[in-house]
């Protein structure tokens, strides 16, 4: 765990707010993480307090999650976890996991008490299963970019195609305007491998699918930005993937090349 933070940043846009959100947008999400607007009540207070989730970064690379409201004319806050997922939706659905499940508002509750138990896992299992889960350089993503590379193509890893748009690509080739994504087949229900979890079903339902979302909304941005964008399962990484992976790139850079304007041969009356 300590070395995946070693070389793995999270991008702003994985605990930040989206800028220009009003109050009532931060609520909306508070409460769509948290699966209700009662389940953001905190126990024992008079009147009944709102908690939210909120980010910090003191330093490095490891971001943190705490919860906090205010009582008595006090603000109240309290550790819940470390963030470690790339979008700020399912950071705070984590967040919001680890809450609900270690009673942290209950106002008799430290936050030392879970500080260092709390999870949002349904079993050590599954808790372990999602620790060892990174965003980037996984085993089919490495043997794709590797199969790609003896293709003869170069391509940058783990860049945003757009600079103005928050999405990250697996593999990008600039100049073809090429964007691939390596998807996993239980984090984005793959039609034919993903199983419904039996366990704690409503959060990974909703996990699945707020990912889902975000693939269809990404691959909408950088289609309007000019790109071509991608989809490899996991199960489908291999030769017959790499290669198609080269005809898109070898098409887009050919149609690239007859329109640069060093290419046109000027016109004289």
């Amino acid at each position: 765990m300590a070395q995946r933070w070693q070389t793995r940043r999270l991008d702003d846009s994985a605990w930040r707010p989206q800028p220009g959100l009003t109050r009532a947008d931060r609520a909306k999400e508070q409460d769509d993480a948290a699966g209700g607007r009662d389940r953001r009540k905190v126990l024992g207070t008079e009147p009944p307090a709102l908690a939210s989730v909120y980010f910090r970064r003191p330093s490095g690379r490891r971001v943190y999650a705490y919860v906090r409201w205010s009582a008595g004319g006090r603000t109240v806050e309290r550790y819940v976890c470390e963030a470690e997922h790339t979008t700020r939706m399912a950071n705070l659905i984590q967040a919001w996991q680890v809450i609900q499940s270690s009673g942290l508002l209950e106002p008799n509750v430290k936050a030392s008490d879970h500080r260092a138990h709390a999870s949002w896992a349904s079993s050590e299992g599954v808790r372990r299963i999602m620790q060892g889960n990174t965003s980037r350089d996984t085993k089919p993503e490495r043997l794709l970019r590797s199969l790609v590379h003896r293709l003869g193509l170069r391509y940058r890893v783990g860049v945003r195609p757009v600079a103005s748009v928050r999405r990250t690509a697996d593999l990008v080739f600039p100049r073809a305007r090429v964007a691939v994504f390596v998807d996993g087949c239980f984090w984005h229900g793959c039609p034919e491998h993903y199983r419904r979890s039996t366990k704690n079903r409503r959060f990974w339902d909703e996990k699945v699918e707020a990912n889902r979302t975000r693939d269809r909304d990404t691959d909408q941005l950088l289609a309007g930005a000019g790109w071509a964008v991608l989809r490899v399962w996991e199960h489908e990484v291999g030769p017959d993937a790499a290669l198609r992976v080269q005809e898109v790139v070898r098409q887009r850079s050919s149609a690239a090349a007859v329109v640069r304007p060093h290419n046109l041969v000027p016109y004289f009356d």
